[in-house]
């Protein structure tokens, strides 16, 4: 099949496009460069045996996607391509609509133009906030905290939308925290490290003099927030998986991907710090707006549906998430 991955330079969607092409499709990237990296393409072609096409442009660009989804004869789309950094949402929270909420309308105005049907949505369990059930379901109710998880409650809603009156099908996959990098140490996260795990690993490299804790006085068993971190290859096998269910079944679904298991952040650090053989300094500070206590998912329908389950598990997290920090390429202006 050939498949459009959106974001395809950024962290998930490289590892997505290489499990695509391992399983025999054929990947076009998409990404506008703003936060993925050319240099991440090539460490797709070094995995995978194969150089994905790849387009440099934006998915407000309706004229372009239609063109792009016609040409290469586009048979569904994996989309990636959405700003994630919380903090950032909360200080700039109409840049958030317009990239995720606009991007997503716009892309969707061009697939049902060119009568791709297909989707498979990167969304996140930032749409369940305050969930009022740990595990979390994915029948919990929409309490988002920040606009990031609100720009993907809307994008969702799109999707379902468009599912009931387009002939649109979607997979829409919740994801808790993805972590960890390819055992190659050829794609990783290449963005700024304003998540948990690649923090951790910058202060073990020596980069940063601590790790700053945001909390310590959470409803948790040692004060720090707790999450539901899976390993990035779990969450790219998951996709690909998505979308044999798509191509096998008429109709849509939501899917949480998690290991159904939290860590706190305390914990975590115990962890990288055994993987590392580095110790890992820690200063608490205040919470940040938005964090809430504990996100974790209830995985089950996805092994019912999928026969998906995420396998790696903590300590092969944090040693690909090493290995990267220790070999990842200083990120050059695309």
């Amino acid at each position: 099949m050939r498949v459009l991955v959106t974001g395809g330079a950024g962290y998930v969607g490289a590892h997505a496009s290489v499990a695509l092409q391992q399983a025999g499709h054929e990947v076009v990237v998409l990404d506008n460069l703003s936060r993925g990296c050319r240099a991440t393409l090539d460490g797709i072609a070094a995995i995978s045996g194969q150089q994905p096409l790849f387009v440099q442009g934006d998915l407000r660009d309706g004229a372009l996607l239609r063109r792009l989804l016609r040409e290469q004869a586009i048979e569904a789309v994996l989309h990636f391509a959405a700003l994630k950094d919380v903090s950032e949402s909360c200080q700039q929270p109409l840049h958030y609509y317009d990239n995720n909420v606009g991007g997503t309308l716009s892309l969707l105005q061009a697939m049902m133009s060119e009568g791709v049907t297909r989707i498979v949505f990167s969304s996140s369990a930032a749409v369940y906030g305050h969930a009022t059930a740990v595990p979390t379901p994915e029948s919990a109710p929409f309490l988002a905290t920040h606009p990031y998880g609100h720009s993907k409650q809307v994008c969702e809603q799109m999707l379902l939308d468009a599912a009931v009156t387009g002939g649109l099908q979607a997979a829409v996959l919740r994801y808790f925290n993805p972590v960890g990098a390819h055992p190659s140490a050829m794609i990783g996260d290449m963005a700024a490290a304003s998540n948990l795990l690649p923090q951790i690993a910058r202060v073990a490299a020596g980069l940063q003099p601590y790790l700053q804790v945001h909390g310590q006085d959470y409803p948790t068993p040692d004060g720090t927030g707790v999450r539901d971190y899976v390993h990035v290859l779990d969450i790219a096998d998951a996709h690909v998986q998505a979308l044999l269910q798509l191509v096998r079944c008429a109709g849509s679904f939501t899917l949480n991907l998690g290991r159904g298991a939290g860590l706190s952040v305390l914990q975590l650090v115990t962890a990288f710090e055994r993987a590392s053989g580095r110790a890992v300094p820690l200063r608490f500070v205040p919470r940040r707006a938005g964090d809430v206590a504990i996100s974790c998912a209830d995985p089950a329908n996805a092994e019912v549906l999928l026969g998906w389950r995420a396998m790696l598990g903590p300590q092969r997290m944090c040693e690909d998430a090493w290995r990267w920090q220790q070999h990842r390429p200083v990120r050059v202006v695309n």
